[in-house]
């Protein structure tokens, strides 16, 4: 079904929950947070979505996004864990995340709307204006949501600060 082997629904099925997860955290948290229960199963759904990527990968451009979704995953997980990064450690702890949520969007819209439906998908180019309007649109959202995400964390470092003042 969708011309997918396989290995391909391992990977499909695998990275699914990622994205309600991640849609999960950005609503109730502002942002991914690596050390709790979904940001959990976030990293491990992210990790075998991203892993699996290499045997399937019919482009180049899917083993790019494969490796820099990993290296942002570890970076995201283990960045809070470095006290060197204190407090510049939450603001690159969510940069990196939210990049991975993107990563993860990208190829899923492209790969729905280039198999969707079967026999005849809604786009039949890559360089089709809607699936070019369609990341497009991702990058608006990954802008945008992450400058949100950055004055939440600056309002809240800024309660923080003045409830240690008073």
């Amino acid at each position: 079904m969708f011309g997918i082997s396989s290995l391909g629904w391992v990977h499909t099925l695998s990275s699914l929950p990622a994205i309600p997860l991640a849609i999960y955290m950005f609503v109730c948290y502002g942002r991914i947070v690596p050390r709790s229960k979904p940001g959990i199963i976030y990293f491990i759904s992210m990790l075998i979505g991203a892993v699996t990527v290499f045997p399937i990968a019919h482009q180049s451009v899917s083993y790019i996004i494969g490796t820099t979704t990993i290296l942002l995953l570890l970076a995201g997980y283990g960045i809070g864990r470095i006290s060197n990064f204190e407090h510049a450690g939450k603001y690159l702890e969510t940069i990196f995340l939210s990049l991975t949520a993107f990563l993860l969007m990208l190829p899923a819209v492209t790969e729905t709307l280039t198999r969707v439906p079967v026999g005849n998908p809604i786009v039949k180019d890559l360089n089709s204006p809607i699936l070019i309007g369609a990341q497009g649109s991702l990058f608006v959202i990954l802008i945008v949501g992450l400058t949100a995400q950055i004055i939440h964390l600056r309002r809240q470092d800024k309660m923080i600060s003045i409830s240690r003042d008073v």
